[in-house]
């Protein structure tokens, strides 16, 4: 029988791998596609009178307008506002303001200061690192995205092939098709659709798996801690099926009252050290 606090203490802090940090060539891309808008925009750098200069660029050179979203780190054509009782939605790809009201925008956001102030020199640089800073929002993805990738390869390791006896991302329905399982008491007869990062079969037994890292606390954990408890008890019942979590992460200290109830009933919970040592009984 596993103890919980030693298993506890297996956890990892990090499974970063060196693209892990920025996605670099995601961030040349978003800023590539909007380079020549960027260009123009350098033109009213240093500007003595920049609304002006900005109006009479507008009027010959309108698609400028598809560059200021990034310039404020906002992803989308559109920016949404509301200031004393008013609702304005400024289109930045279909203009839906005059030019003046655009040219308000852009002093009132304060990027006129930062352009013609020499705050910054050049604004495809400027973007860069904007484009950057907003990619750090992407790192919780990646790191889920590494645990499932560090899972596969342990599949691949015991002999397991893809598309053929184990296979990534299937919805219940896809899994009861495939292998005529009957999962309805894990889908509140029939009202949701669960999806399985990994779906595995050995020696006629259906393996759903699910993969996470955490390496910060957070409400999410507690959440997924007692969903997953509820799935377990759900799928003890159903023949040929057993659910498998792999988990891991510093962050599961912070709500390790909640993994510990899910611990104590699901016998098939591991954790990357488990995998290591191969410490795996299925």
């Amino acid at each position: 029988m596993r103890d919980f606090n030693k298993w506890l203490k297996t956890m990892k802090d990090s499974i970063a791998t060196y693209n892990f940090f920025t996605d670099f060539n995601k961030v040349y891309n978003n800023v590539d596609s909007i380079k020549v808008e960027l260009n123009l925009l350098n033109s009213l750098i240093g500007s003595k009178n920049i609304r002006n200069d900005f109006l009479n660029l507008y009027k010959r050179y309108p698609e400028i307008l598809k560059a200021i979203p990034i310039l404020l780190a906002k992803r989308g054509n559109q920016i949404k506002l509301y200031e004393a009782g008013c609702e304005k939605t400024f289109n930045f790809d279909k203009p839906n303001y005059s030019a003046e009201e655009y040219a308000d925008f852009m002093e009132y956001t304060k990027l006129f200061d930062l352009i013609s102030n020499h705050i910054i020199n050049n604004l495809i640089d400027y973007a860069i690192g904007v484009e950057v800073g907003m990619d750090t929002n992407a790192r919780k993805n990646r790191t889920g995205d590494i645990m499932e990738d560090i899972v596969e390869s342990y599949l691949l390791e015991a002999g397991f092939e893809k598309d053929v006896t184990y296979f990534k991302e299937l919805n219940k329905t896809d899994i009861e098709r495939k292998f005529g399982l009957d999962l309805s008491k894990i889908s509140n007869d029939g009202k949701t659709e669960k999806r399985f990062d990994f779906v595995f079969i050995k020696d006629n037994h259906v393996y759903a798996c699910e993969c996470n890292f955490y390496n910060t606390g957070g409400s999410k954990l507690n959440e997924t801690a007692r969903s997953y408890k509820t799935l377990s008890l759900e799928a003890k019942d159903i023949p040929n099926f057993t659910f498998v979590w792999f988990t891991d992460g510093m962050g599961w200290n912070y709500a390790k009252h909640n993994l510990e109830e899910t611990f104590d009933i699901l016998e098939t919970i591991y954790n990357l050290n488990d995998l290591e040592s191969k410490n795996i009984v299925i």
